[in-house]
């Protein structure tokens, strides 16, 4: 099975993305926990300061290994179930083995993002505008 530019190029950003010591460490502090959690408590557990630890999370939601939940001002960061299930699919691909999950399961965008909602502008659907 041959494997295309886009698919490579997308899977490449994943393992980037996994490329840090500290990213793994949270991911694999989130997937042990099996719960959401706050920075506050991932940086208790991880010895990495609270800027750091925040901005490991942003890159890992960005590549879709994580989900945030908002609640109110604080946020919560828990591992997404579909990255657990289909994940190891890219790097069966990429060892030439058959996947677990079908090719467009695992081709070109994360199977497990999910577009993030829309905001709507104000509370009345409305711009607000400062003079």
């Amino acid at each position: 099975m041959d494997i295309d530019r886009s698919s490579a190029e997308v899977w490449a950003s994943w393992f980037r993305c996994l490329g840090d010591p500290s990213r793994i460490m949270l991911l694999h502090r989130l997937a042990v926990e099996r719960r959401a959690m706050t920075v506050g408590e991932l940086v208790d557990q991880a010895d990495i300061g609270q800027s750091t630890v925040s901005h490991h999370l942003a890159t890992l939601a960005e590549a879709g290994f994580v989900v945030r939940e908002r609640e109110g001002t604080s946020s919560r960061y828990s591992v997404n179930e579909r990255c657990l299930e289909r994940f190891p699919s890219a790097a069966e691909l990429i060892m030439g083995q058959l996947p677990r999950y079908a090719v467009a399961d695992v081709a070109c965008t994360p199977p497990w993002c999910e577009p993030e909602p829309k905001r709507k502008p104000g509370r009345s659907g409305r711009r607000r505008v400062h003079a």
